[in-house]
């Protein structure tokens, strides 16, 4: 009887070590990594004052570009893209945001399982990750590849969806 008490305590003590370690698996896990040659921050965000949300705001209106696996961001306004502010998003978006398919597939299904609201720093990078997939979307011309990162598409957009309306 001590032995089957002793071998659900073990179970439950397993599961519970378990879901407590899948709750805080890093949906960014790159942000926690600090790679040589970079703006070094560990965990970066761009937003940090609602000044920063308008310039966000500004940024994307100007036409902000994130390219694939090259790692560059480009902003068209040169105005803009020199401020000092701008190398924190430059970081994110070059070292932070998944660029690969499967990548991204692995970040909505987490994003899927979710039952919290996401933190701000990870929806400010969902978002940037939606913008990066749906520009990559507009690029591809063969037909599979655009199903594809349409429902990813589509899946992080749930995932924002869902987010907002829970929070």
């Amino acid at each position: 009887m001590m032995q089957c008490w002793a071998l659900l305590t073990f179970v439950y003590l397993s599961i519970y070590l378990a879901a407590t370690q899948h709750h805080r698996k890093a949906l960014y896990p790159s942000a926690y990594r600090i790679k040589r040659g970079t703006f070094s921050l560990i965990n970066p965000t761009f937003q940090g004052s609602v000044e920063d949300v308008n310039l966000l705001f500004e940024i994307l209106l100007a036409g902000l570009q994130i390219e694939g696996e090259e790692h560059t961001m480009l902003i068209p306004d040169e105005e803009l893209a020199s401020l000092r502010s701008v190398q924190k998003l430059e970081v994110i978006c070059d070292d932070v945001l998944p660029k690969g398919l499967s990548d991204i597939r692995r970040l909505t299904a987490q994003l899927a399982q979710r039952r919290q609201p996401l933190s701000w720093q990870d929806f400010e990078r969902t978002v940037l990750t939606l913008v990066y997939t749906t520009q990559t979307l507009a690029r591809l011309g063969n037909q599979q590849q655009r199903q594809a990162w349409t429902d990813a598409v589509i899946q992080l957009f749930k995932a924002i969806q869902k987010d907002l309306i829970s929070s």
